[in-house]
């Protein structure tokens, strides 16, 4: 599977983004799909998945829950994070990753496939 990220920029805190993945290759709905941020200086961290299925099961970091939103359009093979109120400990590059085995959604370690990451910058 190939995944292309997009939809980073720059936005001021309390402000919104919505970040896309499109994904190649593979048929989309055999896989869980996760997002990850990495900020500076900091380790990779789970953000928030999505079960195989749209409207399916998600999850998310405590940090972000009631902030952000996961989503998919399987007919479009794409995931898509909607990042409401953004402060500025949001900053960092955002992953998209695709899982087949469906488990431990939040560890990175169980991802197969990952997208190249996109840019989030919040400034005060």
């Amino acid at each position: 599977v190939q995944l292309q990220a997009s939809g980073g920029g720059l936005v001021q805190a309390g402000g919104s983004l919505r970040l896309s993945c499109a994904a190649s290759g593979r048929t989309f709905g055999d896989y869980v799909m996760g997002w990850f941020r990495q900020a500076p200086g900091k380790e990779r961290e789970f953000v928030a998945a999505i079960s195989r299925w749209s409207g399916g099961s998600t999850d998310y970091a405590d940090s972000v829950k009631g902030r952000f939103t996961i989503s998919r359009t399987n007919a479009k093979s794409t995931v898509y994070l909607q990042m409401n109120s953004l402060q500025l400990e949001d900053t960092a590059v955002y992953y998209c990753a695709a899982q087949a085995r469906g488990s431990s959604w939040s560890r990175e370690e169980v991802y197969d496939y990952w997208g190249q990451g996109t840019q989030v910058t919040v400034s005060s």
